[in-house]
């Protein structure tokens, strides 16, 4: 059978690899010059393969249940396998994240298209338009030029519409709809949180680990974690928040509460600030917290805690000192909002899984259209979860026609 795949990225590239492998002849649509242009920048340009631990379907955060055929297809060690297979050595870093020994994104997808070479697929590089369909099934796909493709079926993994610079402009989206395809609201997922820019913006660049982190809503707690985070001029950003954004409906009027010492309770916490300000007696409070934070916090963790950061250490109160350890242990930051879709690792919302098929990843609607990756609406938490959402279900549909 001719299959034409849309998309080069990490879902594309794997439904075209399976499905050559399955002695189809496939052709590869993708606009870009290159393949897996955003896959060269995940993990800050290492590239979080995928994750090693047993709990994948408790890391998806949106239709799980849609995923468990493709996944128990082609599980997360099964990717590791196939990485390994094609060149790609691997390791494994804090919380089971998969990266490549050399650390190197672009070697990753390096090593992708030379497999995808190896088995005969053709890649053209094209902006793929609209789907040809007769009598309810797909018969080819043409492209911005009216150039048309013939095949026998149609994979569209174009992606959602965030990163848009990397060619995620949601023409897989358009298709899909055009087709009859409900595409659910798309929204930011993974994405970063604007907040109280006083706060946030002389906090710039500082970056945060083995914080305690939590989203609350009045009383409420709406998210909580651990982990890493970082400061940004219009917010926060880092692991704990992108994940903390998942479960965010509308983050204006939120709080985000970081504990800045979450191996120490508030009593040991106090005798550790007792022990610090007796050392340095003589120093100005500001000035005497070198032990306890990092310096880029000293002005704004005084400021918070109401306390005149010129008073000597010797002078502070018992009073003051415990409002101190009360920031520390719940330093509070009002959300204004999410940032851009475009600045969002994953699109939230996508093609309706109830018009696919979840082991084949085939339309419900249209004989011969496949879906696979960010397109679907299906996403996770970061570290590396989505990618192996694009190879299990790249997979199952590249293994499923015919």
């Amino acid at each position: 059978m001719k299959v034409a795949v849309v998309g080069g990225g990490p879902a594309g590239m794997m439904a075209a690899s399976r499905a050559a492998q399955c002695g189809h002849s496939v052709i590869l649509l993708e606009q870009n010059k290159m393949l897996g242009k955003k896959m060269r920048i995940t993990g800050k340009g290492r590239c979080n393969i995928t994750n090693a631990g047993d709990d994948i379907i408790a890391n998806i955060t949106k239709n799980p249940r849609f995923l468990y055929s493709a996944l128990n297809g082609f599980s997360n060690y099964d990717a590791i396998d196939f990485f390994e297979s094609i060149g790609v050595k691997t390791k494994v870093e804090r919380g089971n994240r998969v990266f490549p020994e050399n650390d190197s994104a672009p070697s990753v997808v390096a090593a992708f298209s030379n497999h995808l070479k190896s088995l005969g697929v053709k890649c053209y590089n094209v902006r793929a338009k609209k789907p040809v369909v007769e009598n309810g099934r797909i018969c080819g796909i043409a492209d911005d030029k009216n150039r048309k493709f013939p095949c026998d079926a149609l994979i569209l993994a174009t992606g959602g519409v965030s990163y848009p610079q990397t060619g995620s402009r949601g023409d897989g989206l358009k298709m899909a709809k055009l087709l009859g395809h409900t595409i659910t609201p798309l929204k930011p997922s993974l994405v970063p949180l604007a907040a109280d820019e006083k706060i946030c913006r002389p906090l710039m660049g500082l970056s945060l680990k083995n914080i305690g982190f939590k989203i609350i809503d009045g009383q409420k707690t709406v998210y909580e974690d651990f982990g890493e985070m970082l400061f940004t001029h219009f917010g926060i950003s880092g692991p704990v928040v992108l994940s903390a954004s998942c479960h965010i409906k509308k983050p204006e009027g939120l709080f985000a509460v970081i504990d800045l010492k979450p191996a120490l309770d508030f009593e040991t916490l106090d005798k550790r600030l007792i022990r610090d300000l007796s050392e340095f007696s003589r120093k100005d409070f500001i000035n005497s917290l070198d032990k306890l934070l990092p310096h880029a916090l000293f002005e704004t963790a005084v400021k918070m805690s109401g306390i005149d950061g010129r008073k000597k250490s010797c002078e502070i109160t018992k009073e003051e000192r415990h409002r101190f350890s009360d920031t520390l242990k719940n330093f509070k930051i009002e959300l204004t909002g999410f940032r851009p879709i475009a600045e969002a690792i994953v699109t939230e919302g996508g093609v309706c899984v109830d018009e696919i098929n979840p082991k084949t990843m085939e339309s419900k609607l249209i004989k011969g259209l496949y879906f696979a990756g960010e397109m679907i609406d299906v996403s996770a938490y970061t570290g590396g979860y989505n990618l192996q959402i694009a190879y299990s279900t790249g997979y199952a549909a590249g293994n499923s026609i015919g």
